[in-house]
């Protein structure tokens, strides 16, 4: 194995994006940083490296501890990287705001009723 792998491979391989696509797309798009700074897909990563990682549902900030440009089991993706405690804290702390605070329209499913759209608009009074 080589001692550097393509980002948007290692975001794939390692679980944090569905695809590849929308690894690069996530890339492309600064919701990914390299040690503090934007980068484009093709760059290399290499273990030690700090990542700054938003999949749009959760912010991960992690340490590559591994490296593989194949996607394999969720065991396997795990010990690709190691969290930092700084982000577990956070995401932490965000989980248990999301379970004091309900959102409102979380419950509707799909376009609002008109019966909804009263409920949405008393809730938010």
């Amino acid at each position: 194995m080589s001692d550097s792998v393509r980002i948007d491979k290692w975001l794939w391989a390692a679980r944090f994006f569905k695809t590849r696509s929308m690894a690069t797309d996530a890339v492309d798009g600064g919701k990914v940083r390299l040690n503090g700074e934007r980068i484009k897909p093709a760059r290399s990563v290499k273990i030690g490296d700090t990542l700054d990682i938003d999949n749009g549902a959760t912010e991960w900030e992690v340490v590559v501890q591994g490296l593989s440009d194949k996607r394999g089991s969720a065991t396997v993706a795990q010990a690709l990287y190691a969290e930092t405690e700084k982000s577990i804290a956070e995401r932490q702390k965000k989980a248990e705001q999301r379970k004091l605070f309900r959102e409102p329209s979380e419950t509707i499913k799909g376009r609002p009723t008109k019966r909804d759209r009263r409920q949405l608009d008393k809730s938010n009074y």
